[in-house]
């Protein structure tokens, strides 16, 4: 189960964040964006990540998940096509291999809400 690794790093990088913050504000939703072609389950991920967050500085934070769609394209063809996962990744028209992915393969926080002194806002990490 590599979403337990996975969630260890979100939560190392969004430490390092709260710990360079003068005040440490209250984080209550982190937002993922997951492409399918990374294999990462995302109720394996929200399970991982409510119980190691559980007593830590994220305690109570949402682990929102955006997944997106696994997006191939086919330079013979010149079109993109949705190749099925564990089923299907050649172009359907000309059954060339899949060699350019266009979307599938994000892993990243794309923003973490949160308050400070009343005052809500978002932090987009640029990783």
């Amino acid at each position: 189960m590599h979403e337990t690794d996975m969630t260890k790093a979100l939560i190392v990088t969004v430490r390092k964040w709260w710990l360079e913050q003068p005040e440490k504000p209250q984080i209550s939703q982190v937002h993922l964006t997951v492409g399918k072609f990374t294999c990462v389950e995302p109720v394996s991920l929200q399970f991982a990540f409510e119980v190691q967050t559980r007593g830590t500085f994220l305690e109570g934070a949402k682990l929102v998940i955006q997944e997106t769609p696994l997006i191939a394209f086919c330079h013979h063809c010149q079109q993109e096509y949705h190749p099925e996962i564990g089923i299907q990744y050649a172009c359907p028209t000309c059954r060339s291999p899949m060699e350019d992915i266009r979307s599938g393969r994000e892993l990243k926080i794309d923003r973490v809400e949160y308050s400070s002194d009343s005052v809500e806002s978002n932090y987009a990490p640029n990783i």
